[in-house]
């Protein structure tokens, strides 16, 4: 049994010991494992030692005793070896709960068979040291902290319909001439083409207030052609054709070429309304 009061430890510290044998005239001895500088005791031969009087222990590696010992004189190191707190991580819990920040100043691993990290109480924003984001190409980013998906600078399309009937999709859609009407009925825009619908077919349809055509038409009594316009299989049909106005007077303006093309006969006041 050693003599001298023994180190007094809490449930807290857990200890151990560490028994050499020295050589003839020893005064340094290495500690196996290290220790915590001021959390060792040391015994010779079964009796305590007093720090600073009877030995030295500085740099957390060796003991230096100031009266060497001889052959096979037993010295005892009694470690401190850690510090255990309750609720503390217990590696081999399966299920654990901490109460508070944990701080961790090195790396982070991740070992588990589940994909991403679970946060409760927050949305991950404040976590650093991990990916939070991802990009996922030139418009589209998905976050890694709130699983959102973000996509910027991609132009919408839009689907078109003819009699109820989807016919395709585009980014644009441009309606070439005057007298289109639109109306719009909830996602639904009615578009009714001019010479399409209502007025019989000819000219632009006269509408009543709720937009629906009235059997009624209107056409302008004169038009001006005011740039240069080939008419022919491109954009009169590929084979022999009519090509007609409603309008009875039209004018070419000062320096205007119209050409017709073969196969295609030009017809203006198709319905001779100029003589009404």
């Amino acid at each position: 049994m050693a003599l001298g009061r023994p180190i007094s430890l809490t449930n807290n510290v857990a200890s151990k010991i560490i028994r050499v044998l020295a050589t003839n005239n020893q005064t340094v001895f290495t500690v196996p494992g290290g220790y915590r500088i001021n959390q060792i005791g040391v015994f010779r031969n079964g009796v305590r030692l007093s720090n600073n009087s009877d030995f030295t222990a500085l740099d957390g590696s060796t003991v230096t005793l100031v009266n060497a010992a001889q052959t096979n004189d037993e010295v005892l190191f009694e470690i401190q070896d850690d510090f255990r707190v309750a609720d503390a991580i217990v590696s081999a819990a399966s299920t654990q709960v901490i109460d508070g920040d944990l701080t961790i100043t090195g790396n982070f691993y991740y070992e588990g068979s589940s994909t991403g990290i679970l946060t409760t109480g927050g949305n991950g924003s404040n976590l650093t040291g991990i990916v939070t984001s991802i990009t996922a190409g030139d418009n589209i980013t998905v976050s890694g902290a709130t699983g959102n998906v973000t996509i910027t600078g991609a132009e919408s399309t839009v689907g078109i319909s003819s009699g109820g009937v989807l016919v395709g999709a585009a980014k644009t859609l441009n309606f070439i001439g005057t007298g289109n009407t639109f109306k719009q009925d909830g996602d639904t825009i009615d578009i009714s083409i001019s010479g399409g619908g209502g007025g019989g077919g000819l000219g632009t349809a006269i509408n009543y207030s709720d937009d629906t055509p009235t059997p009624f038409s209107f056409t302008n009594a004169e038009s001006v052609i005011s740039e240069n316009l080939t008419i022919d299989s491109e954009n009169a049909g590929v084979t022999t054709s009519y090509v007609f106005s409603i309008i009875p007077n039209i004018t070419i303006a000062s320096g205007v070429a119209v050409t017709v093309g073969v196969g295609k006969t030009m017809v203006i006041d198709v319905l001779q309304i100029g003589d009404l």
